[in-house]
């Protein structure tokens, strides 16, 4: 078997989510929670020093998959050809053992009724068998995917199986592989508390804050998401996790 995989460049990623919708419609999949590629976006530090990140993210079609040893009914195998980890809808039965047991969220569901079926990323296995790459690679507008042999992307990008935040990769060997936002660069020289309080009063636009406390250290409610979560047990979790429109 050649195992196959996925490199992710998080510099490249601006969330439009081009590539989880292009993902749904390419497998027909309604509006909502089940998302088998998900957008992840999460901030870091305070203005003026803020950090967008953002993580788009399938499914590892890990070395080791967890989900498909804590399946009850055995509907979860790996196949032989490309190491993509699938789901047999037939023999399902919605115990949701696998998502409890997949570090990284990918068994998705469309609701929280007893009984529904998973479904989860196949790696377009269909579309490599017709010679094609995964539609979520090929959608993306800045090029942030590339897809093919896991031991070809190792030497083209490295090895680095987990970004800042996400789970130990050890837990199952996923094969997806990350390159992390560049270093933030200063381009011109400021000075951040002068530019606080330069954006305390803007002129005839008048005061925009009372308290500088309240910009550069500002409460836990004020931030839409502050930590990365890729772990959803409900519909509504899953998409706080992932709605792109917080705030």
């Amino acid at each position: 078997m050649t195992q196959y995989g996925f490199f992710f460049d998080q510099s490249r990623c601006y969330g439009c989510q081009a590539c989880s919708v292009a993902c749904k419609d390419w497998n027909d999949i309604d509006p909502g929670p089940e998302k088998w590629m998900s957008v992840y976006d999460w901030e870091s530090g305070v203005f003026p020093d803020v950090r967008i990140n953002l993580l788009a993210f399938s499914c590892g079609h890990c070395t080791e998959p967890k989900c498909m040893d804590a399946c009850p009914s055995g509907a979860i195998t790996k196949e032989d050809k490309y190491g993509a980890v699938l789901v047999d809808t037939d023999k399902c039965s919605g115990a949701r053992a696998c998502v409890q047991a997949c570090p990284y969220g990918s068994p998705k569901f469309a609701d929280d009724e007893v009984g529904t079926k998973m479904g989860k990323c196949t790696m377009c296995i269909d579309r490599l068998e017709a010679g094609d790459k995964p539609l979520c690679v090929l959608s993306c507008p800045m090029r942030a995917f590339d897809f093919g042999p896991i031991e070809e992307l190792k030497k083209k990008y490295g090895d680095l199986q987990q970004l800042l935040e996400m789970p130990d990769p050890s837990i199952t060997d996923p094969n997806y592989i990350f390159k992390p936002h560049r270093p933030r660069q200063l381009f011109v020289p400021m000075d951040g508390a002068k530019m606080v309080e330069l954006q305390k009063a803007r002129g005839d636009l008048g005061t925009i804050f009372e308290n500088t406390e309240d910009v550069v250290s500002p409460a836990p409610s004020l931030i839409g998401r502050s930590q990365l979560n890729m772990k959803g047990t409900t519909a509504a979790e899953v998409m706080a996790n992932t709605r792109n429109d917080l705030g």
